[in-house]
């Protein structure tokens, strides 16, 4: 596993963004899901070292990392310590909160799975919708 930066990681998401829109307009449904899910899961992980450098929590809970090592949007957001910023989006934004439904679907397993075309165009979607998309709501805090 190599050592990634935050603005490395920035990147990588930015990347498997533009990976999953290149599947998609070539018609592959299924890889287009899971790479447009690991974009959320490496801008997520991009906010958790934000919270890092601003912390140091590291220092204060030596599982920190430990608990970092999860495919799980919902922890993901807890170990940045973003979730009083997610509720207050979500209460607020019901585009938004009916995008992280949605995405919050994903799961690394479904790399076993055929998605359909309306799956894969529903989670991209949600994920890069311009003004309520779970990829934009999370630039805002990386």
């Amino acid at each position: 596993e190599a050592n990634v930066n935050r603005n490395e990681l920035k990147q990588l998401a930015s990347d498997r963004i533009e990976d999953s829109r290149i599947l998609l307009e070539n018609r592959r449904w299924s890889a287009g899901y899971y790479l447009i899910g690991y974009a959320v899961e490496i801008a997520l992980k991009a906010c958790i070292l934000r919270f890092v450098e601003e912390t140091g929590v590291i220092f204060a809970d030596k599982r920190f990392a430990e608990k970092c090592w999860t495919h799980k949007f919902d922890d993901l957001l807890k170990q940045a310590n973003l979730e009083p910023q997610y509720r207050k989006e979500r209460d607020a934004n019901a585009a938004f909160a009916s995008f992280w439904s949605i995405a919050s679907l994903w799961t690394e397993s479904c790399r076993y799975d055929q998605k359909s075309e309306a799956d894969a165009r529903a989670l991209y979607d949600a994920i890069t919708n311009d003004s309520d998309g779970v990829f934009k709501w999370i630039t805002h805090h990386w």
